[in-house]
């Protein structure tokens, strides 16, 4: 009796156990050896961007991961300095505006305070050259380089060729990490900014 009631109830969980599933070629399996696909999430494609893709499209979107990752580095960096009382010196314009008389943040481009319209274009001229003409690589046409996101382009070095493959690898990761957490950081900000929240952390540096 005691083994019918054990054989039922080992059936009976069997009925709900996963079917298993069968093992497939799939993005995991094609990039989980690549650059950033490490501890503690290893291989993180949550939305799927990845799903049958070639190594090109790969690229593409590893070129874009590190720009964004870069740039957001860049205006987090902005945010911090400027909010702790650091401002370029000298005037904005000819008109004698100075570059701290502005406010930070998104006020400092659609407030009625705001740096002047002339100002905003040059400053998206600026972005517009570099983007088009500067930082160039092997995945938006440029000569390839060692790695997606090489804009050295023959002219920067910084003693990059000097350093062992290990350490390359690790400097990549690294910059990799730091942007990822960069575009978090100025995403929270700005969300924050726009809530009306005091930014106590970085108005004490």
């Amino acid at each position: 009796m005691k083994s019918a009631i054990i054989a039922a109830t080992v059936a009976s969980a069997a009925a709900f156990a996963p079917a298993p599933v069968a093992k497939t070629t799939s993005a995991i399996n094609a990039f989980e050896q690549e650059l950033g696909a490490q501890p503690p999430l290893g291989f993180y494609d949550p939305l799927g961007l990845l799903d049958d893709a070639d190594q090109d499209r790969f690229d593409r979107l590893r070129y874009v991961e590190l720009k964004h990752g870069r740039i957001s580095q860049l205006a987090f960096l902005g945010q911090i300095t400027t909010r702790a009382g650091f401002h370029l010196p000298g005037n904005i314009d000819g008109a004698g505006d100075a570059f701290d008389s502005f406010p930070n943040g998104f006020a400092a481009i659609g407030g009625p305070d705001s740096i002047p319209g002339a100002g905003t274009g040059q400053m998206l001229l600026f972005v517009g050259a570099l983007e088009l003409f500067v930082m160039k690589d092997s995945a938006n046409g440029a000569a390839p380089g060692d790695f997606v996101g090489d804009f050295r382009n023959g002219y920067i070095d910084f003693g990059w060729d000097n350093f062992d493959e290990d350490t390359k690898l690790q400097k990549r990761a690294i910059e990799l990490n730091q942007g990822r957490a960069a575009m978090m950081g100025i995403l929270g900000l700005m969300i924050h900014e726009q809530l009306g929240t005091n930014l106590p952390i970085i108005g004490q540096l």
